[in-house]
């Protein structure tokens, strides 16, 4: 595992917060003070930061098929229902991945594990994000086309990446934004009200037969899948020539 990686799975901060760790002569690997982001921490190795050994707590990673009525947040003030609930006390540690509103339903994960938080929340990793959607009435599918291409909501160009239609009134829809209650406001804007929102999938990963209200932990390889969904593209020729012309 390279060490800008290991360092974000102990939960010592983001990325870019990690690797000023490292540029910043403050770790070291088996005592040897090390400044490249690259290196491989092997299996034995002893990493430390400050001075104090850090390694990475057991990794968990959950996904809850949020029902309706549950805030995505870890208390209310007016004592509402959150996901938490839903969720062992022990568990109460975890951070959620890519809110879903109170009315909307489906797929949400939580985890432990510092590096996929990271790589699954930015939208620029374009990990693909799967809705089923009911509108109040039916729906003109030209009109809805033109989401493809992009609406204004909330002073940001949101669009969707795809959408097949299941019904009249009902649809499912490809995207990899996440802006606060997208899709509602992006079908608000055609005089659509979405009156039912369900996230059946995100990334590799699919809610399935798994009932409202209930969770399942995921597998070693079904987290691997979603880290490598979520793996950042190698640059382009073109973003290869423009770094060079920078330095």
């Amino acid at each position: 595992m390279r060490l800008n990686q290991y360092l974000a799975r102990c939960g010592l901060g983001s990325r870019r917060g990690v690797e000023e760790f490292i540029l910043g002569g403050r770790v070291t690997v088996n005592g040897s003070v090390q400044s490249a982001l690259a290196l491989q921490v092997e299996e034995g190795d002893v990493v430390a930061l400050d001075g104090r050994p850090v390694c990475p707590a057991s990794l968990l990673t959950v996904l809850l098929h949020k029902p309706r009525g549950f805030l995505c947040t870890s208390s209310d003030p007016r004592g509402r229902q959150t996901v938490y609930d839903l969720l062992p006390p022990r568990w109460s540690n975890l951070r959620y991945i890519g809110r879903l509103d109170r009315d909307s339903e489906g797929l949400l994960l939580f985890t432990s594990d510092g590096l996929l938080i990271q790589r699954l929340a930015h939208p620029r990793h374009k990990v693909p994000k799967v809705y089923e959607v009911d509108c109040d009435r039916p729906l003109d599918v030209a009109r809805v086309g033109t989401l493809l291409r992009g609406c204004r909501i909330q002073g940001r160009t949101a669009s969707l990446d795809a959408f097949h239609l299941l019904g009249s009134r009902r649809l499912r829809v490809v995207l990899h934004q996440g802006m606060k209650r997208q899709i509602r406001l992006m079908f608000q804007s055609l005089g659509y009200k979405v009156v039912r929102l369900v996230r059946v999938a995100f990334g590799p990963l699919a809610l399935g037969s798994l009932a409202a209200g209930q969770y399942r932990l995921l597998s070693r390889s079904e987290t691997e899948a979603l880290l490598h969904a979520a793996a950042p593209a190698p640059p382009t020729a073109r973003g290869r020539r423009r770094a060079r012309s920078s330095l």
